[in-house]
């Protein structure tokens, strides 16, 4: 095993079973399980649903296994994220988003105090509504990595003096239809065919060491 006093990163990936979570709005089409850790959002003319953790972390590993939402799922954005806090303008975040218009890709990106653009679509090889897959972000202070089944599919290495998330965030999940954004081509229009759509997450896991503490 590691030293931990040769390796500090180490303590960023202790993660353990999220048994506790906020749901922010409509909760009613939000459920969640603490004993098997398995959450899901069912997206239909209520609108959809966003849940997060109750406690911010500073750094570590984040991951769930993720079912989207089956059907035509043109116009939806469904994910998993962390950030500082939802809303806010100056928040840090690091994002895995899937584009409803196209479930065999995903699209990466993180903030840093409110500034983004920085995004990469990736080939995921596979339609990510037909089964479980894993999705996980590791977050260091000098290193961003974006991993699906294992494989690490973006690394972001600090820059000297650059801008880097390291504000203490929540791990977050949502979907919602975000089809009015540039005008239908990020997701895609929405159509709603196939609704209810509902997206499965399970086995979620977080950080066991680096939770914050709000006063």
């Amino acid at each position: 095993m590691a030293d931990p006093a040769l390796h500090p990163e180490t303590i960023y990936h202790k993660t353990h079973p999220l048994k506790e979570i906020a749901v922010d709005y409509t909760p009613q089409v939000c459920t969640h399980c603490p004993e098997s850790s398995e959450i899901t959002i069912t997206f239909d003319d209520r609108g959809g649903a966003r849940w997060r953790s109750t406690t911010r972390y500073h750094f570590g590993t984040f991951s769930a296994q993720i079912k989207c939402p089956k059907g035509n799922t043109s116009g939806l954005n469904f994910n998993i994220y962390l950030s500082s806090l939802e809303g806010d303008k100056s928040q840090d975040e690091i994002d895995f988003e899937f584009l409803g218009k196209d479930k065999t890709i995903v699209q990466t990106n993180y903030y840093t105090t409110g500034t983004g653009s920085r995004e990469e679509i990736h080939g995921l090889g596979f339609d990510c509504s037909d089964d479980f897959h894993e999705y996980v972000i590791n977050w260091f202070p000098n290193v961003i990595e974006w991993l699906i089944d294992g494989k690490v599919v973006r690394r972001v290495e600090r820059e000297p003096g650059s801008a880097f998330p390291e504000k203490p965030m929540f791990l977050y999940a949502s979907v919602w239809d975000a089809s009015y954004i540039d005008q239908g081509r990020w997701t895609g229009p929405y159509v709603g065919s196939d609704a209810p759509y509902v997206c499965h997450y399970k086995n979620v896991h977080v950080p066991m060491e680096t939770a914050i503490k709000d006063s």
